[in-house]
């Protein structure tokens, strides 16, 4: 079977894990790796995460040529940097290439840049990736339209350092037409890398829905289920939510 052929955006604190989780995974083939930051000689990704075979070189912003996206293609693009790296590979995604997009915060005007370009390829944008907050997301979204008439709180828990609410939270909030100053709640302690939970209060019960992520490499999970997702996909605008939801629904049981 042929491998998918990756690049990846981001080698910082996230983007490790999910070079890492897309080097350890057969389907894919990892082609590039790039950073901000300037890279001196030639380095490997594979080399730096522990893998005993030199693949995935990295270059740095300032080694990208006009033509490095013709000269390097892949197959599909994995972006974990900032929101103005689509300006850099839009060329790519323009020829075919597919894209997977975890940036959590774009401009209104950047994601309908994005929306435009899925009309030359499959483009999901996800602004958080793991499986397990995209199904909580889709669940509370269910539970809402069965229980309309409970009550309902966003418990958002995350590092001593994180200032600011989460976006996942808010996005949450979002999705179920909740004021977020009222109904979104933030805990900052120790070093939690994120936790979700959505409280729906009705008479004599309470249902609670929640996601942890335990470890980053659940961001290079998510990345690979978009990704394997995306690869039977045909051009055009997707997101986690609308990925999962096509499964629910072809997974369901008819009675």
């Amino acid at each position: 079977m042929k491998k998918m052929s990756v690049g990846i955006f981001g080698f910082g604190k996230t983007g490790k894990f999910v070079v890492q989780e897309f080097l350890k995974d057969s389907f894919f083939e990892v082609k590039w790796v790039i950073r901000k930051s300037k890279v001196e000689g030639i380095k490997y990704a594979s080399t730096l995460l522990g893998f005993e075979d030199n693949v995935a070189p990295i270059y740095g912003l300032d080694n990208i040529t006009s033509d490095f996206f013709r000269t390097n293609s892949v197959d599909i693009i994995i972006d974990f940097s900032d929101s103005n790296s689509y300006t850099i590979y839009n060329s790519a995604i323009q020829r075919g290439t597919k894209l997977v997009s975890a940036i959590s915060k774009y401009s209104v005007e950047e994601i309908d840049a994005l929306q435009k370009l899925a009309s030359f390829a499959a483009v999901l944008y996800s602004p958080n990736i793991t499986l397990g907050i995209n199904v909580l997301l889709l669940g509370s979204k269910i539970l809402q339209k069965i229980a309309p008439q409970a009550d309902i709180e966003i418990i958002e828990e995350h590092f001593r350092d994180k200032n600011e609410t989460s976006g996942t939270a808010l996005k949450i909030a979002e999705a179920l037409s909740l004021d977020a100053e009222k109904h979104v709640n933030s805990i900052r302690v120790g070093g939690i890398i994120g936790k979700h939970e959505v409280i729906f209060g009705l008479p004599n019960q309470t249902i609670r829905l929640v996601h942890e992520s335990i470890y980053k490499a659940a961001f290079g999970q998510g990345a690979i289920f978009a990704a394997k997702a995306l690869s039977t996909k045909p051009k055009g605008f997707y997101t986690m939510e609308t990925i999962i939801t096509d499964m629910f629904d072809s997974n369901l049981p008819v009675y």
